[in-house]
């Protein structure tokens, strides 16, 4: 459904994005952020769902300033490439990939008011986003790897903000996650019985009944604050 563009970052750098459209007249934008795995096929098809439910899907690619065209897998080599390449990210000067997450929400903006969701090292940069950029209206971390450490639990969202984490996650602790519900009373905060990345289904920890029903309450949030 959705093919990649060329979107400009606020210091001139392009950077490629999966843009999906809709069928008809869009409901408002979506931003789609990456997990470690970069806009692979199963970020395609989140951000083709999306555009299946009437909005216009932007899912920038994070990577890109440290590595162009990254499409990995599930496997432990991938996820050890994946680590590495946040790692690089995390490591650029500011603001880093934040201008490039600000140009896909800019984008995104044409089809109306703009949603953000990320998953994983993208629900991270999703919270951050939250707090941080504009143009906003709403933001859906899904298992925010770190979004629950002290620092990150510091910032104060702009937005509305949805939040899902899932109880057998051994990269979140429960702990850091009611520390950080209980930081932050003003967003809605989800807890599935289910494993860190629960929503891909090319993935051994998919889990279908909280991924149908996290997706229900996201595309419930959005249609609420998108309107």
């Amino acid at each position: 459904m959705g093919q990649f563009t060329q979107i400009k970052s606020a210091d001139g750098k392009s950077i490629p994005a999966y843009v999906a459209q809709p069928a008809g007249r869009p409901k408002g934008g979506v931003v789609v952020i990456q997990e470690i795995f970069g806009v692979n096929s199963h970020i395609q098809s989140v951000a083709d769902g999306y555009a299946k439910d009437g909005y216009l899907a932007v899912a920038p690619s994070t990577f890109h300033r440290v590595e162009p065209d990254v499409n990995l897998g599930y496997t432990q080599e991938d996820m050890g490439k994946g680590m590495a390449l946040k790692a690089a990210v995390e490591a650029l000067p500011k603001p880093g990939v934040m201008q490039d997450i600000q140009a896909a929400i800019d984008h995104a903006a044409q089809a109306g008011k703009v949603g953000i969701v990320g998953y994983c090292y993208g629900g991270l940069l999703t919270w951050r986003a939250a707090c941080e950029l504009n143009g906003l209206s709403a933001a859906v971390p899904y298992y925010g790897g770190g979004s629950t450490t002290p620092d990150e639990i510091a910032r104060k969202p702009k937005v509305p903000v949805m939040a899902h984490f899932g109880n057998k996650d051994k990269h979140i602790s429960l702990e850091s996650v009611e520390a950080f519900k209980k930081a932050h009373p003003e967003v809605e905060v989800h807890i599935y019985d289910a494993d860190h990345g629960f929503n891909c289904d090319q993935r051994g920890s998919y889990d279908a009944p909280a991924a149908k029903l996290a997706r229900e309450r996201t595309l419930a949030f959005f249609a609420k604050h998108l309107a």
